[in-house]
């Protein structure tokens, strides 16, 4: 669910290390927010990053 329509930004892995350099998994979720778009003149409900939704990418219905 955490996927941009616009960019098709998602989530990302990578490895967390503690103080004690001890390794985990981690997981970085993007900002996604849902919110009604205007595609076509149409209003449509669909899942936008907030940096697409800052840059004007998208026009909110």
């Amino acid at each position: 669910m955490a996927k941009c329509a616009i960019c098709e930004k998602g989530a990302h892995f990578g490895i967390a290390v503690s103080h004690s350099h001890r390794r985990s998994n981690k997981m970085w979720k993007a900002n996604v927010k849902s919110v009604k778009v205007l595609v076509n003149g149409a209003a449509k409900k669909m899942y936008v990053c907030t940096s697409c939704l800052r840059s004007g990418k998208v026009e909110r219905a």
